[in-house]
């Protein structure tokens, strides 16, 4: 959502010249929701700078987290089928993002091509890695699905990096990844640990290094 959310750009230019997109800014502290679970869904937001984690509530009242989202990408996607938020939307760090209230970006996409062509994307992206992390859960092993985190996150985290594109930094915590990735936090720390002692990768707190890309490409694919 980053090209509704800084329309300053001159690739832009038809978002740019449409009045009433100027979407409020609103700051999120860390651990702050910006959204709750029930919800009404009237808003997409943008992010800005920082990150976020999307948690579900589970029958018995455990807390599941589905994904994590950062800079440049929407939150409150998961709202627009039944009209209210089906999840929380929980700051992992000093966060802000762009309110964009949806009746107006269905107008303006009706209007403007340009909307309407990024709106198409956003929901396709959010789909692919609703399906990209079903697969993760129900056919990979546990190094495997560690390793495609990994990747993930060194990728969707590039563009706000001017260094290596190999190294990044673990927004959430090891438990908070264990979460979504459906094993303990024990089990995150040890498959890092063992992936650094292979030369894989170097940890330094939440910094990782990735020393030897090509080889935790094979350890994300099925062995």
């Amino acid at each position: 959502m980053r090209p509704c959310c800084t329309a300053n750009r001159a690739e832009h230019a038809d978002m740019r010249s449409t009045k009433g997109l100027a979407p409020a800014r609103h700051v999120v502290r860390r651990g702050a929701p910006v959204f709750r679970i029930g919800d009404p869904f009237t808003n997409i937001y943008a992010i800005r700078t920082g990150s976020f984690k999307k948690v579900m509530l589970l029958s018995d009242g455990r807390e599941q987290i589905t994904g994590f989202f950062f800079a440049g990408e929407p939150l409150g996607l998961d709202g627009v089928c039944h009209a209210y938020h089906m999840s929380d939307a929980i700051a992992l760090e000093d966060s802000c993002v762009c309110v964009l209230p949806f009746a107006l970006l269905e107008l303006l996409g009706r209007q403007v091509k340009a909307i309407s062509d990024h709106l198409y994307r956003v929901f396709s992206a959010e789909l692919a890695r609703d399906s990209s992390h079903m697969v993760v859960l129900g056919t990979m092993t546990v190094e495997e699905r560690i390793a495609t985190f990994l990747l993930d996150m060194s990728s969707r985290q590039s563009h706000q990096r001017a260094n290596s594109p190999t190294q990044f930094v673990l927004r959430m915590t090891r438990g908070e990844a264990g979460s979504f990735l459906g094993v303990t936090m024990e089990t995150v720390c040890r498959v890092l640990s063992r992936f650094e002692k292979r030369g894989l990768i170097a940890v330094g707190g939440r910094n990782i290094r990735i020393l030897d890309l090509d080889g935790l490409l094979d350890v994300s694919r099925a062995e």
